[in-house]
């Protein structure tokens, strides 16, 4: 009994710290994450304000030897049999990937899909010590046609090549509309072409707040922000902690922990009563069950990023084929799911090799996979205590909600975080790379998002 009522009290003073902390607490630890930080190879300089701001061109250029490099490397590459019609059940299949290896040796080539890249404008600038990198293109317009700033930013296991072809149809005028966007699309640090951070602490915070730099030293002081995967919860994080810079928030996956107690009972509500929604929202998240048994079965690499990204970074960083299933694995489940039972996974039913190829060089050639798992880990605490839930979205808000994405919620349970939520459209088609599968209709729901954004902004 003495046990029981202890347990009791204890519970209560829980409850009642919290929320004193959440009414009156101090936000020394979300102010922290204003506070410029350092995570350059050299020594934190006294004045880091003296550090070179400048925007330098860059132009991909991938050095010979790295290519020679990974053709010796692919020659020698050693899979083990698959079991007979596993098919893509056990993972990525050992037979798949022998056909990759041999496309990949002697038909692909990197030299064409360089110089495909190096179309758009490429530029590095300097912050808290590290090359950032993205990719600017700004739009030709005759009189009478805004420009509006829009950043849009990549996920794992994608990067910038997500982008290739959604960035010629945001760029060019519409004749229904007054309006056309310049973009920007940056690589996250450790990613692509960014440099990869060399201290830890480098999470979505902290990236936000770098991003929010390289837009302020482009002269945008306002501007509009997209993503999805970790882009979503980057671009989130943009709109909760800088309101006064984004005029609107677009993403296509919802990256949320139910914080609250009013949450969660909603959650527990929907999943008992579906009425509550509409049905084709019902179904992208529920039956629970159902939804939670395929989170389980598919998140193997979530946990291996979040807990040891350097151990699966030594298979990645050593062997181009083991980067390439890592990586590649995810195609079928963010496509289709269905696609787990064909024989080669359905692989390029959305995609081509040459474009999947070119995805996982991006990787290969800066040797930074590692340093992108590691992003998991450096965001692992905040997500799971749903630290950043506590300050809500109140920029202008949109989701496009694509039928295969993984990570999605009714408009229901989304509104609590994403509180002035103007557009939310189902997709007919498309799942978790939204600008590399469907960048029509991902551009088009961002055109009707901000032509609605722009009356109230």
């Amino acid at each position: 009994m003495v046990l029981l009522l202890a347990g009791i009290a204890f519970t209560v003073f829980v409850a009642v710290r919290r929320v004193y902390k959440f009414l009156f607490g101090s936000n020394k630890q979300y102010d922290k994450g204003y506070k410029e930080q350092w995570f350059g190879r050299e020594p934190e300089p006294d004045d880091k304000s003296s550090q070179d701001k400048t925007i330098h061109p860059f132009k991909i250029n991938v050095p010979d030897e790295v290519l020679t490099d990974l053709k010796e490397r692919l020659e020698r590459t050693r899979l083990e049999d698959p079991v007979e019609e596993s098919r893509f059940l056990y993972g990525f299949n050992p037979n798949t990937m022998r056909d990759i290896v041999a496309y990949w040796k002697k038909d692909y080539q990197w030299r064409k899909h360089e110089e495909e890249l190096n179309q758009f404008p490429h530029f590095k600038t300097r912050i808290e010590g590290i090359d950032v990198h993205f990719i600017h293109v700004k739009p030709s317009v005759s009189d009478g046609i805004k420009i509006i700033p829009l950043m849009m930013i990549h996920g794992w296991p994608g990067s910038i090549v997500e982008f290739v072809k959604i960035i010629p149809i945001l760029t060019t005028p519409r004749p229904d509309r007054d309006f056309v966007f310049e973009l920007i699309c940056p690589s996250i640090p450790g990613y692509g072409f960014s440099e990869s951070a060399h201290r830890s602490g480098c999470n979505g915070r902290a990236v936000a707040r770098m991003f929010v730099t390289l837009m302020e030293r482009l002269g945008h002081n306002k501007f509009y922000v997209q993503g999805g995967d970790w882009g979503s919860y980057i671009s989130t994080l943009i709109a909760r902690y800088y309101a006064p810079r984004v005029k609107g928030l677009h993403v296509n996956m919802f990256f949320v922990n139910p914080r609250t107690l009013w949450e969660r009972v909603k959650v527990f509500l929907v999943a008992m009563f579906p009425f509550l929604v509409p049905e084709a929202e019902y179904k992208m998240f529920f039956p629970l069950k159902k939804r939670v048994k395929e989170l389980l079965e598919e998140s193997a690499y979530f946990h291996m990023n979040s807990t040891k990204p350097d151990t699966v970074g030594c298979g990645m960083a050593d062997s181009p084929a083991g980067m390439a299933g890592y990586l590649l694995e995810k195609i079928p489940v963010c496509t289709n799911p269905e696609y787990l039972n064909l024989p080669d996974g359905g692989i390029t039913k959305k995609f081509t090799l040459d474009q999947l190829l070119t995805n996982v060089m991006v990787y290969w050639v800066n040797n930074n996979a590692t340093a992108a798992a590691r992003f998991y880990k450096e965001n692992m605490n905040d997500v799971m205590r749903g630290k950043h839930e506590r300050y809500p979205v109140t920029v202008p808000s949109a989701v496009a909600v694509f039928p295969y994405e993984v990570l999605m919620m009714p408009r229901l349970l989304m509104t609590q975080q994403f509180q002035n939520m103007i557009s939310y459209n189902l997709m007919p088609k498309g799942g978790h790379f939204a600008a590399w599968e469907e960048p029509e209709l991902l551009s088009n729901d961002v055109y009707q998002f901000v032509s609605k954004a722009e009356k109230i902004v």
